[in-house]
């Protein structure tokens, strides 16, 4: 037997969720399934929820510049870049 969902959405996320999924040849019940599909495939949440910030981003940078070969020669010398980057976020957060 088939159970009904009911979910409440403002009418332009409604619309737009129609139009995209209509262009992908699917109505949006059938979106809905393929992510409940999913879901119980991947067991969880069929993609990555997480907040972002700009702490995570000079850190995620930091690492790539790493990774590109940058050196950072002292984990304080590393530490400081860091703290340099994120006391100019506060700075451009309280401006």
């Amino acid at each position: 037997m088939a159970k009904t969902i009911q979910v409440r959405v403002d009418d332009q996320l409604k619309e737009s969720a129609d139009k995209l999924f209509s262009s992908l040849g699917l109505d949006t019940s059938t979106a809905i399934r393929m992510f409940l599909i999913a879901s119980m495939r991947e067991g969880g949440i069929p993609f990555h929820v997480k907040h972002r910030n700009e702490r995570d981003l000079t850190i995620t940078e930091a690492i790539e510049r790493r990774k590109a070969g940058d050196r950072f020669y002292t984990i304080d010398e590393c530490a400081m870049d860091m703290d340099e980057a994120i006391s100019d976020e506060a700075k451009y957060a309280t401006s």
